[in-house]
């Protein structure tokens, strides 16, 4: 049984990846967005993995990936964008009946306010090298020795900044600083609106200075994204790369994706209303 679901699990993949090429929203969202960019999509690529099945009544139902390649050019430069999926299926006697994107909803979250204590001054050089190796070895995948959360974006970049040598401070408070200690944390550590507020605010430690450039962003620094404009910000990313105009591609949990344009504009989470806070991180080299 476990076999003829996924022969017909592996056939449907190759029918999402031949739609993706040519008329799925998402899809003709990201090819808007690369036509703005002067870039083209030479090839999509894509391989399942089945995580869970289990029968619901007379249905057998499916949880499963779909890692997503995009090829893409742009001038002379080209490069690899890469997503998992995570999709969910209901075979019917190994007919397909239902299959659908597995969508996670963003918390509301409602603003954080901390207060600064200078007398835990700690002094750091920022290993940017090292966050982005840390943002590629981890993008598909979540490391044991942190807690993993639905939405996972913020405890993700979190991890990052903290491998490229920032300190963490404000333990046990939780409303205060920045930290990861004992299966417990912060609330910068883990919620997109509370890390963006200490990025903006904090003046030891962890800290950071807001551009309204993108091209200025360096690798491993960090971009907010408010997606629905009401002062709330949503999700976190990390720079990992540029394209050929000098623009950040970025790596991100919860919709796990690497090299990933960092406007979003093919997200499923756009709204016109969307707002950017940008910052690059700043030590004492």
């Amino acid at each position: 049984m476990r076999q003829q679901l996924a022969s017909a699990l592996e056939d449907r993949i190759d029918q999402l990846v031949r739609r993706k090429k040519a008329e799925e929203e998402k899809v003709v969202k990201k090819l808007d967005t690369l036509s703005k960019r002067k870039a083209i999509l030479v090839k999509v690529m894509g391989k399942g993995k089945i995580v869970t099945m289990d029968r619901e009544e007379k249905q057998d139902h499916v949880s499963y990936q779909v890692h997503l390649k995009y090829l893409i050019k742009q001038a002379d430069f080209m490069y690899m964008e890469e997503e998992i999926e995570q999709r969910e299926a209901y075979f019917l006697k190994n007919k397909l009946v239902q299959d659908q994107e597995v969508l996670v909803e963003y918390p509301q979250q409602a603003p954080l306010s901390e207060s600064e204590d200078n007398s835990e001054r700690v002094t750091f050089i920022y290993d940017r090298l090292k966050a982005v190796q840390y943002a590629e070895n981890w993008w598909d995948d979540y490391n044991p020795a942190y807690e993993k959360f639905e939405v996972d974006c913020t405890n993700y970049i979190s991890q990052c900044l903290h491998t490229g040598g920032a300190p963490m401070r404000g333990h046990p408070n939780r409303s205060k600083g920045w930290w990861y200690q004992n299966k417990n944390w912060s609330y910068s550590w883990s919620v997109a609106n509370a890390l963006k507020i200490h990025l903006g605010s904090s003046t030891v430690g962890l800290r950071a200075r807001e551009v309204t450039d993108a091209r200025e962003l360096k690798l491993g620094d960090v971009i907010c994204y408010d997606f629905q404009g009401d002062g709330r910000f949503d999700h976190n990313t990390i720079v990992t790369g540029k394209d050929a105009a000098g623009e950040p591609l970025v790596n991100a949990h919860t919709y796990n994706s690497r090299m990933r344009y960092w406007a979003y504009e093919d997200s499923t989470a756009y709204t016109p209303n969307i707002q950017y806070k940008m910052y690059t991180i700043i030590d004492d080299s």
